[in-house]
């Protein structure tokens, strides 16, 4: 395979795994094989319902025998026994209609907690494949579980037992059964109607709100940018319009169905009062009892009420179907992650063989046949000019991303071949553009997972900012702040490098890892590296600093994507001597220092 020729049937970029195992989920139960779980509560809710629409029959039963027989009979007895049984029934519909609630409520919640970590692994692997999406998929599992958690939900279990009422409405008389048919049909008539006007209307509507809550969210990460450039005014504008027309299109369906509502429940009492008028008509033609008319008025009230009932809810409804779509096209997207065969532990021999790498839909590689081999104890040197895939090959050699073509391996097994957890506690990675999560010093260095302090400090230690985090307010047990904002940039980056070398990693790998540090950074820096040689482990520096380069072994010149130059490091030192001394560093090389 040549330089330039693209390998076919491999992906351009996928998910591997968090790195360094920082909220690492594995995706054995993808959240679509919870349906078949889900189906038994599904299954009790819908049984409590059945329930529920048979005890309702109970008021015009009790009307039909009060109306027919007590009043014929002025039987106190009968009446007493009748109003009895009514009673214990109407409680027992009560106690089920509580039943399906709570079980609704703690169906919503164990959806959402069993869901959860499968979409949030699924989303962080989407993140690293595709980049961060608009909006949030939690987001959209927090809207579906406030759907099928919420009363909201129950029409759609009442919907199903209209045909019953309607049958019984027959049985009283086929008169009163044709109104009660035509009624019920001009409702789902008006339901359709609804379902395609709220689509209409709100079609895209839930994507443009995440994009816009995005927009939002980065505007406050960065408020001191927005306020020291004047962005401010800008920056509402540009909200305010987008949610202007968000707003435009959310109205628009609010009125459509407002408008369907009034009329559905104008045909509803329109059609009660109908069928009260016609069961008035058969009584007098001794064609109904009275009791049989103010049945079928009751019945038919509870026929319909679930279909208008469900016309009111219809647009949470198709915000939450929308909301599972988004869920479930994300799953299906980023398959399951498998676990494989559990390695030993690594002694650290990176090996990165002939390996390149497309950017999913671009044709021109941002990797072409790289090749590196690092021993453990060694330290190899990474420079050249911006956008000559640098980042993009360290995201590969911690397996955040997969090659297009070619392999990178770890003692010779593929990253793909290391189970997750191994590799999160063989591998330290300190990306480009350092990112802290809220909560302690201690918590971000031991990667957010349990550990033992002594671990913690010896991180600290090795990475030299042990007494730096001493100064702070709290020492380990610091308040960062999201993000790490109570920090300055130098100490998230000295904080971030403790974290890549937490638990003896053996392989680091260190992306610009002195670009916001100071002369006193630096030094600890230099001794971290140096520290981590001499523990055996395999390193892979990005910098153009003079100082990184004293404590390196070998230097890579990547330009274009492609090794350009790759040798022991006085080699390519001497082979970059002619260069002119700058101040700044000149494009694709490294910086010298005066001390050289």
């Amino acid at each position: 395979m040549t330089g330039n020729s693209r390998p076919t049937g491999l992906p351009g970029r996928r998910f591997e795994g968090v790195a360094m195992g920082v909220g690492a989920t594995s995706l054995k139960r993808p959240a679509e094989r919870l349906l078949a779980r889900a189906a038994y509560g599904l299954a009790m809710t819908a049984l409590l319902s059945g329930a529920v629409n048979a005890l309702v029959l109970v008021s015009p039963l009790y009307m039909l025998q009060v109306y027919d027989r007590v009043l014929r009979s002025y039987s106190i007895e009968t009446l007493a026994y009748l109003s009895m049984m009514a009673a214990a029934c109407v409680a027992a519909l009560g106690l089920f209609d509580w039943l399906r609630g709570v079980g609704l409520a703690r169906f919503g919640r164990w959806w959402d907690e069993t869901a959860r970590p499968d979409v949030l692994a699924a989303a962080l692997a989407s993140a690293r494949r595709d980049g961060p999406a608009p909006g949030s998929s939690l987001q959209d599992l927090q809207q579906v579980r406030a759907f099928v958690g919420s009363p909201s939900m129950l029409p759609f279990f009442d919907a199903p037992w209209t045909p019953l009422f309607l049958v019984l409405i027959f049985l009283l008389h086929p008169l009163l059964g044709l109104i009660a048919v035509c009624s019920a049909l001009v409702l789902a008539c008006f339901a359709i109607g609804n379902d395609v006007a709220t689509r209409l209307s709100l079609a895209g509507c839930g994507a443009r709100q995440a994009e816009n809550a995005t927009f939002a969210a980065t505007a406050l990460r960065n408020a001191d940018v927005v306020h020291a450039m004047g962005m401010q005014p800008s920056v509402i504008a540009l909200h305010g319009k987008r949610q202007e027309a968000i707003n435009r299109m959310q109205q628009k369906a609010g009125e459509r169905s407002a408008m369907l509502l009034g009329a559905s429940k104008a045909i509803r009492l329109g059609v009660q009062t109908a069928i009260l008028g016609a069961g008035a008509y058969l009584v007098i033609e001794n064609q109904l009892t009275p009791g049989g008319m103010i049945a079928a008025s009751i019945i038919l009230g509870r026929a319909l009420a679930p279909v208008e009932q469900a016309i009111g809810a219809w647009r949470s409804f198709v915000a939450a179907r929308e909301a599972h779509g988004r869920v479930k096209a994300l799953l299906r997207r980023i398959p399951p992650e498998t676990e494989p065969t559990a390695l030993p532990a690594p002694a650290g021999r990176l090996s990165v063989e002939n390996v390149s790498f497309y950017l999913q839909g671009q044709e021109r590689p941002v990797l072409r046949q790289v090749g590196l081999q690092v021993a453990p104890g060694m330290a190899v040197a990474v420079v050249g000019p911006s956008a000559a895939g640098k980042s993009a090959l360290c995201r590969l050699l911690v397996g955040s991303w997969l090659p297009s073509g070619g392999q990178v391996r770890l003692d010779g097994a593929a990253l793909g071949q290391w189970r997750s957890a191994d590799r999160a506690r063989f591998v330290g990675y300190l990306p480009q553009a350092v990112e802290l999560f809220g909560g302690t010093v201690r918590d971000n260095i031991a990667r957010l997972g349990d550990a033992v302090d002594a671990e913690v400090v010896a991180a600290a230690r090795l990475a030299g900012c042990h007494e730096m985090i001493l100064r702070l307010p709290k020492g380990y047990d610091t308040e960062i702040g999201d993000g790490g904002t109570f920090l300055s940039g130098g100490q998230r980056q000295r904080i971030a490098l403790a974290r890549a070398l937490f638990g003896d990693p053996r392989l680091v790998v260190l992306d610009e890892p002195n670009s916001n540090l100071d002369q006193e950074g630096e030094a600890a820096l230099v001794a971290a590296i140096s520290a981590a040689k001499e523990k055996g482990a395999a390193l892979v520096v990005v910098s153009h600093s003079f100082a990184m380069m004293r404590v390196v072994d070998a230097i890579m010149v990547l330009r274009d994507g492609a090794v350009e130059k790759f040798g022991p490091r006085e080699q390519i030192l001497r082979e970059l001597q002619p260069l002119p001394l700058r101040a700044q560093t000149a494009p694709g090389e490294f910086r010298r220092e005066a001390a050289e």
